[in-house]
């Protein structure tokens, strides 16, 4: 008696959605900041973090990230300012602005500034890496 052949099929890994896009993240709150950076490196992402608007410029200028995952109020620079700056640059950074902020002003302003998307926290982790994928046309 010969027993039936099993073909065992292999359970697909899952992709990692963010391997190879270098990401700057910024945050005030450390805990904040820390529970972002974990969620974007669990997809792969290469993370480079930094905690106020003036270092974020300073980031933004000598390491040349993807994308950005940006507080709107921050000490030093204004979230806004940055916004500015990542999408001045040739070619722009897509920014997603990440705010404790819910009004409509300040939205429409992100909006109008290029924001890919504006996320009020405290915002699911599932759905920032969701809205990075997006802005990055992933």
């Amino acid at each position: 008696m010969t027993s039936p052949t099993s073909h065992s099929q292999a359970t697909p890994l899952p992709v990692a959605r963010l391997e190879g896009i270098r990401l700057l993240v910024v945050d005030d709150d450390p805990d904040i900041r820390a529970a972002m950076c974990i969620a974007l490196r669990a997809e792969k992402a290469v993370i480079d973090e930094v905690a106020d608007g003036s270092m974020a410029l300073h980031h933004l200028l000598s390491a040349r990230p993807d994308a950005a995952v940006l507080d709107l109020m921050l000490p030093g620079q204004s979230g806004f300012t940055v916004l500015e700056r990542c999408r001045a640059l040739v070619p722009p950074v897509p920014v997603v602005m990440v705010t404790a902020n819910q009004g409509r002003r300040h939205a429409a302003l992100a909006e109008s500034l290029g924001a890919s998307a504006y996320l009020v926290k405290p915002v699911p982790l599932s759905r920032l890496v969701d809205a990075v994928c997006r802005a990055l046309g992933r």
